[in-house]
């Protein structure tokens, strides 16, 4: 089973909840176990949280959110319009984050840009973010825009599902 969806959102705080009970909404209705779907919908939300606070200047209104779910794994991108992801010293050195899943092979490997920066502590007030979409996934990829200002964040996550559902990857 394969289902998508994909939504052109406006840079606005309402767009961030819209965004997660779609999801909820898809996860459900296919038969996600809940707990996934919670990691899932926290990570979506941090991920478009920072697209619509970074995601562009005053001339950029809008970002895109797209969800796959192939099988057994659901891919989640955000693509914003913003200046991109910052290089430099403060770059973080985190390639992939993988430790807990290996990509899916239905979708072709992302390339790696741009790094997020470092958070300079656990209780910092902003850069947690990233970090919640990090552990509450199976795998993240940063990247660059090709050809164009902005960035995309994509993660997987491997699904479960609950015993009754409806579209349970065979």
């Amino acid at each position: 089973m394969s289902i998508w969806w994909s939504l052109h959102l406006r840079r606005e705080a309402a767009s961030v909840s819209l965004a997660r009970r779609l999801l909820v909404g898809a996860m459900e209705t296919a038969g996600v176990d809940p707990d996934v779907s919670y990691d899932l919908s926290l990570a979506l939300s941090e991920a478009c949280a920072n697209a619509v606070e970074h995601g562009g200047d005053a001339s950029t209104t809008d970002y895109r959110v797209t969800a796959f779910i192939d099988g057994d794994t659901c891919r989640i991108e955000v693509t914003d319009s913003g200046p991109g992801l910052p290089r430099g010293r403060h770059a973080r050195a985190l390639a992939t984050h993988s430790a807990r899943a290996p990509q899916p092979a239905c979708h072709a490997p992302a390339h790696q840009a741009r790094q997020p920066a470092v958070r300079e502590t656990p209780l910092a007030e902003h850069g947690r973010g990233l970090f919640l979409i990090e552990e509450l996934t199976d795998r993240v990829r940063y990247r660059d825009r090709p050809g164009r200002d902005g960035t995309v964040v994509s993660f997987d996550k491997i699904l479960k599902w609950r015993d009754d559902a409806p579209f349970m990857a065979s």
